[in-house]
């Protein structure tokens, strides 16, 4: 397959382009599904894909994707040549090229991700891709979550500006995928309540539950569960900026002094002589994933040491598809570089590993994809919506790009199905809380032994 090429309405052969242009041109050429329309500086127009082909099947317009990008400066080539992916992302960060929607440029590379010569791991990749590439990996690795690093790490996310997550986040403060799935049309908080109650039920909250949150955030799901349920709360943060958020917001909520409690605390220093009892239950939204696959088996042996001989666990969490974890691992992306860095998605089969180690038990698995990638393009929606206020914050041009591919990206790879989001809650065996109440009616009934009879064997 070849790209057309046009300028000024005019076919033109592929060899007019040259040097690091000509290489893009020609990786490009290998990804056959959906229409990407590239516009070069000169306003030369290349078209690649084929517009109906989804998987080798024909589709009506408007079911395949189509995506356009123009290119403002040539140096956008040489960067995708060096350094691949990131140097694609950080070339829009640097305003080289543009597109009118980040997310359908992202899902058209994804859709062609077993062809992508860009990505590792690929059936296409190239070696003329990403020669410098080893640079960003060697930086990452420097980034490992070790106790300093994890706060360090969480800091230059989490700790960039409370008002500027106020400006596109609900009033929950809630920066973790909604639950959409009973109703698409919910709005935002809304959502990200129904989360929050989902969990709730899950776990069997009831009034007077010691309960752990590992990672609480800005304290969103703290005020949910401590203002409905009348538990008593414990939440652990390395963020400075998400703990003095949090305690501020119940300094608001006198009515439920005493059943709370905030720390600045790694989850690895928790102790279970600081509770002997254990907690009844430990909750975890969207924190493993700044945990490191060096620290998955500890994160897990860490919550079967605090959780109560009867308890539930519920962790909600991004995952990666299972063969594709290792190459994940074993190379960096935009996210790692530029937003969270020393993060990783585990995959489930990960996960299961790692709490084989431990006495726990997956009980139940609910998937949010979809509700992800819409929370993902309504903040993005809200952000856009702010770029004012962004900007007396503080944050300059390339933030806003940085943010703004950071959001699509992530939205895309959700609504692609190429990641996930999960709700899974883990309890223990012979945890008798999970029995339906007619089997323990039978158990615990009077036995007639008189009644049973010779037993022929």
């Amino acid at each position: 397959m070849t790209a057309s090429m046009e300028k000024k309405g005019s076919k033109q052969s592929n060899s007019s382009l040259s040097g690091f242009a000509a290489v893009v041109s020609g990786l490009l050429e290998r990804l056959p599904y959906g229409k990407l329309t590239l516009y070069q500086p000169d306003g030369e127009k290349l078209v690649y894909g084929r517009e109906h082909s989804v998987h080798g099947k024909e589709h009506p317009r408007g079911r395949y994707v189509e995506a356009q990008i123009k290119v403002l400066d040539n140096n956008f080539f040489s960067r995708v040549v060096m350094f691949g992916h990131i140097g694609f992302a950080e070339s829009f960060m640097d305003g080289e090229w543009q597109t009118d929607d980040v997310a359908s440029v992202v899902a058209w590379f994804l859709l062609n991700l077993s062809d992508n010569p860009l990505l590792e791991g690929t059936g296409n990749k190239s070696i003329l891709v990403n020669a410098l590439g080893a640079l960003n990996q060697l930086l990452h690795l420097f980034k490992f979550n070790n106790k300093d690093n994890s706060r360090k790490n969480i800091s230059y996310h989490y700790d960039l500006s409370n008002d500027l997550f106020e400006l596109f986040l609900d009033e929950t403060m809630t920066y973790s995928s909604a639950r959409f799935s009973d109703d698409w049309l919910l709005s935002l908080k809304d959502a990200q309540i129904s989360k929050y109650e989902a969990l709730c039920r899950k776990l069997k909250l009831k009034e007077g539950d010691s309960l752990l949150e590992i990672g609480c955030g800005w304290g969103g799901f703290a005020q949910y569960a401590v203002s409905k349920y009348r538990i008593k709360y414990t939440g652990i943060t390395i963020s400075k900026e998400q703990l003095a958020y949090a305690e501020k917001a119940f300094e608001k909520l006198p009515e439920l002094s005493g059943l709370f409690e905030f720390k600045l605390i790694d989850y690895r220093d928790m102790k279970r002589a600081m509770k002997p009892e254990g907690y009844d239950k430990i909750v975890s939204i969207e924190m493993i994933e700044a945990v490191g696959d060096e620290y998955y088996d500890a994160y897990f042996a860490k919550i079967d040491e605090l959780l109560a001989e009867d308890g539930l666990a519920a962790i909600q969490m991004i995952t990666c598809p299972d063969n594709r974890y290792d190459l994940i691992r074993k190379n960096t992306d935009f996210i790692q570089k530029h937003i969270f860095p020393g993060s990783l998605l585990p995959c489930l089969h990960r996960i299961s590993k790692a709490t084989s180690l431990t006495r726990l038990s997956l009980f139940e698995v609910e998937d949010l994809g979809n509700s992800y990638a819409k929370t993902l393009f309504t903040w993005q929606e809200r952000f856009e919506a702010q770029l004012k206020r962004v900007g007396e914050l503080g944050f300059d041009q390339v933030f806003v790009r940085k943010w703004r591919y950071y959001l699509s990206y992530c939205a895309a790879a959700f609504a692609m199905r190429n990641i996930s989001v999960v709700q899974a809650v883990y309890s223990r065996p012979n945890n008798l809380n999970l029995c339906h109440s007619s089997f323990l009616e039978r158990f615990a009934a009077p036995k007639n032994f008189e009644s049973i009879g010779e037993v022929i064997i």
